[in-house]
């Protein structure tokens, strides 16, 4: 495994906090804080993820063939430096690489659905629409890549559980740019269904 040590980042992280509250609460700047061991092993391990999930992936036609369809967003090493993601607009869709479970499907890609970016002093949060809903804060870490630490709503809930509580719940991953208003987020390991999900994200 080719190591890689996420930078202490210097700017912009928050402690995740339920978003109901209107008051501004402590803010850290270390993201290693605020992740539980599980996310921090997680983001540790991202390399590890894409190499299992693309060896599965490439195991089927179909699926070798959708990684060639797009190959910036499924080249790991693929990413540009610079330009974050800022507060504002944008549409995302999910990939679920290397399934998990007898059965289960390599590549499963989902549909459009609105995701935004908010700024709140140093509180930089961002949220997906849909029946399976992202929503977390981000972290700054290097001039190329920004931590994400959230957790997943589904279905009716009319808003996420606190950060920490549920550990399949619980999302880490890492958002890096990867062309012009182009990004992926990157979540190694997540608690259901895949080895690998990659979030494409786009300007909306």
């Amino acid at each position: 495994m080719t190591a890689w040590r996420l930078a202490v980042p210097v700017l912009l992280a928050a402690a995740m906090a339920s978003p109901a509250t209107g008051a501004q609460r402590d803010v850290d700047v270390d993201w290693r804080k605020v992740a539980t061991k599980q996310d921090r092993e997680r983001l540790r391990g991202w390399r590890d993820a894409w190499i299992e999930a693309l060896g599965k992936v490439r195991t089927t036609r179909d699926g070798a063939a959708a990684l060639a369809q797009d190959a910036a967003l499924f080249d790991p090493d693929r990413l540009i430096q610079g330009a974050a993601l800022t507060p504002g607009s944008y549409r995302c869709r999910m990939y679920r690489l290397g399934g998990v479970g007898a059965g289960a499907r390599v590549l499963l890609s989902g549909g459009w659905a609105g995701c935004r970016v908010t700024e709140n002093g140093l509180v930089r949060r961002f949220v997906t629409d849909g029946a399976q809903r992202a929503s977390g804060n981000l972290f700054d870490s290097t001039d190329s890549r920004t931590v994400f630490l959230g957790t997943l709503a589904l279905g009716d809930e009319d808003r996420p559980m606190r950060y920490g509580r549920d550990a399949r719940r619980d999302m880490a991953g890492l958002v890096e740019r990867i062309g012009p208003d182009r990004w992926r987020m990157v979540l190694p390991f997540p608690g259901f269904q895949s080895t690998l999900d990659v979030m494409e994200i786009v300007r909306g």
